[in-house]
């Protein structure tokens, strides 16, 4: 029997070398899966190095040279990235809330209680750069390159007030535990993994010009919404690739903020779709670009080169 209506009919063969060339590429791509997600712990490892002894004497010294001459103590409070987790060594300021509850400057307009905390600073460290801005007084230490800034704050029963924005008296009720909560959820939801990410990104985000480097606040606020209905694998890699290809969409409309203290999260870049918003979405849509080009090529020294 033979010919091709035999019981025998073996098929085409298969095709070896391109089994075995798809075989060889799982294997690489696992491989790259592994090491690239190693390379971005390495980076988170890097970014957590807060350096909480010398942060903690610069905290001290300012603690006592503001409560000189006072009548009552004032307390000192994370705030910003601390106080979200999402703080950045070397990117990150330091946000400190000063409550100045239960003390003489409690009367005080905002722009007294920050000439008098300047005043204060500027007697006890007379060789540190401290500058006085809209919201806060600002302590760099030359010494350990640390920017510690301190925003007066009154505790009400629902939040705090602080100074505002246009220098004029204290702002309406803020609440930033509201933000915090529901960043702390979608972290969660993401399986403890959206923190890091967002810590990943606002590494990318220093590659930027400064022009188009988006705040801090915007990053987790830009996180928590393309997170929203996320449904790919949780690694590090894949979300952040995720957020940086979500994100020039997102930067060109304004984001509701939360907290009260400002009507946008993203107010210092203007109105939806105008010409700044879309120059930070076409630099993001350039480093998302890159970062895919990288994943594709799985080319660490790329993602390297995107980093630094």
């Amino acid at each position: 029997m033979g010919g091709s209506g035999g019981w025998y009919n073996w098929g085409k063969p298969p095709d070896v070398d391109k089994l075995l060339n798809q075989m060889h590429s799982n294997e690489q791509r696992a491989q790259y899966e592994v090491e690239i997600n190693q390379y971005l712990l390495d980076l988170l490892s890097n970014y957590n190095d807060r350096k909480v002894e010398e942060i903690q004497q610069h905290l001290d010294t300012i603690k006592r040279a503001l409560d000189k001459d006072i009548e009552g103590a004032v307390d000192l409070i994370f705030g910003g990235s601390i106080s979200k987790h999402t703080y950045v060594n070397g990117l990150s300021d330091i946000d400190m809330l000063v409550r100045i509850n239960n003390t003489s400057l409690t009367n005080a307009s905002p722009a007294q209680v920050k000439e008098y905390f300047a005043e204060r600073l500027r007697r006890r460290l007379p060789n540190t750069e401290i500058r006085v801005g809209a919201l806060a007084v600002t302590v760099r230490f030359s010494s350990t390159g640390h920017e510690i800034q301190l925003l007066p704050a009154l505790s009400t029963k629902t939040g705090v007030k602080i100074a505002r924005a246009d220098g004029n008296g204290w702002s309406n009720v803020v609440k930033p535990a509201r933000f915090a909560e529901k960043l702390t959820e979608a972290n969660r939801l993401c399986n403890q993994k959206l923190v890091p990410v967002i810590k990943l990104f606002k590494g990318l985000n220093e590659s930027l010009s400064e022009k188009v480097r988006l705040s801090g606040y915007h990053i987790e606020a830009l996180a928590i919404k393309a997170f929203d209905t996320y449904s790919g694998r949780m690694t590090y890699k894949d979300m952040l690739l995720h957020l940086c290809r979500q994100a020039p969409k997102l930067v060109l409309s304004p984001m509701s903020d939360s907290t009260g203290q400002s009507v946008h999260v993203d107010e210092y870049l203007g109105g939806a779709n105008n010409l700044l918003r879309q120059q930070c979405s076409a630099a993001l849509e350039r480093l998302a670009n890159r970062l895919s080009n990288a994943d594709r090529l799985m080319n660490i020294d790329q993602w390297k080169g995107i980093f630094t």
